[in-house]
């Protein structure tokens, strides 16, 4: 067989079919290369050091093959941190997507000052998720926080959202879905603004009601936009991390602890890089696992 050589792969080819290549390799090396560096590399590298036992100090690693695997699905303390991350996962997107798509049926009427509504509720999607974790840190500490001053006048009990073990995930969701509201109610919007006018008049005239409306027309045309912000929806939920560090440091007793949050421990609190390694391939081949699943059930209701 021939060697490799470029005057090969290049013969037969006119001068500009050449120009043509090289400004393609011009174009899209520097990609390529960005995509290597950052996204690759990284990857292979995360599995590389799954196989070790390293601390992140020491230049000696010690092989262990997939012991690390072997002790993370030996470990309560994993499914715990899974459970906690998909029941958040869950409730977040499907709750925070059905309040998006209330509030841009409500913005898309002809109501007075809608575009300041629109403002206010888009705001804490530009705030840093540092500042909202922060904030609401205060807002439910149950001495002095603005939910207590709400809440005593009702004769309601305070609870410390923060400190239990049972009100410590649902402390993070509500934050979660509040933050991620304005983000998903913009997007509804520009999706139910594309809808014509007509085809709700044709409804109206065959008497639908407004559920049959909202079920036969208004879903099926949103549903691009709703399988959009379903998959990123998830998939920035199974990455939280910093709203979950700030208010509660994955505790009490692991209780509001999630993937990422965990990964963070081990790697950079307990200095077990291997087993953070292996966490980070699971959480990656997870969130590519849920992404084919939607990718193929979107066949059925998702309309293009």
């Amino acid at each position: 067989m021939a060697p490799f050589s470029r005057k090969r792969l290049l013969h037969g080819m006119s001068k500009r079919e050449v120009r043509d290549l090289y400004a393609f390799i011009g174009f899209t090396a520097p990609t390529f290369i960005l995509l290597g560096v950052f996204i690759f590399w990284p990857i292979f590298y995360s599995f590389y050091l799954s196989l070790f036992k390293w601390n992140m100090i020491s230049p000696r690693k010690t092989f262990l093959g997939f012991q690390n695997y072997q002790d993370m699905f030996n470990d309560a303390v994993f499914w715990l941190v899974v459970k906690n991350t998909l029941l958040m996962a869950f409730f977040t997107v499907i709750v925070k997507m059905a309040i998006s798509l209330y509030l841009a049926a409500q913005l898309n009427k002809k109501v007075k000052g809608s575009s300041v509504y629109r403002a206010i509720i888009f705001s804490p999607t530009f705030t840093a998720n540092v500042a909202i974790a922060m904030v609401w840190a205060w807002i439910f500490e149950p001495t002095y926080g603005l939910l207590r001053v709400v809440m005593k006048p009702l004769g309601f009990p305070m609870i410390d959202w923060i400190h239990s073990t049972t009100h410590s995930l649902p402390a993070v969701i509500i934050v979660l879905i509040w933050s991620g509201i304005g983000y998903d109610m913009v997007l509804f919007l520009a999706a139910l603004k594309n809808i014509s006018l007509e085809i709700y008049d044709a409804a109206l005239v065959d008497g639908a009601n407004p559920f049959q409306t909202f079920w036969h027309i208004t879903f099926p045309l949103i549903s691009p936009t709703t399988f959009f912000l379903l998959i990123t929806g998830f998939i920035n939920v199974l990455k939280a991390f910093d709203i979950v560090r700030i208010m509660t440091e994955g505790g009490p007793l692991n209780s509001s602890n999630v993937v990422v949050h965990f990964l963070y421990q081990n790697a950079f609190q307990w200095f077990r890089t291997g087993y953070a390694s292996a966490l980070a391939l699971m959480l990656f081949v997870f969130i590519m696992f849920i992404t084919l699943i939607q990718n193929r059930l979107s066949k059925r209701w998702v309309h293009y």
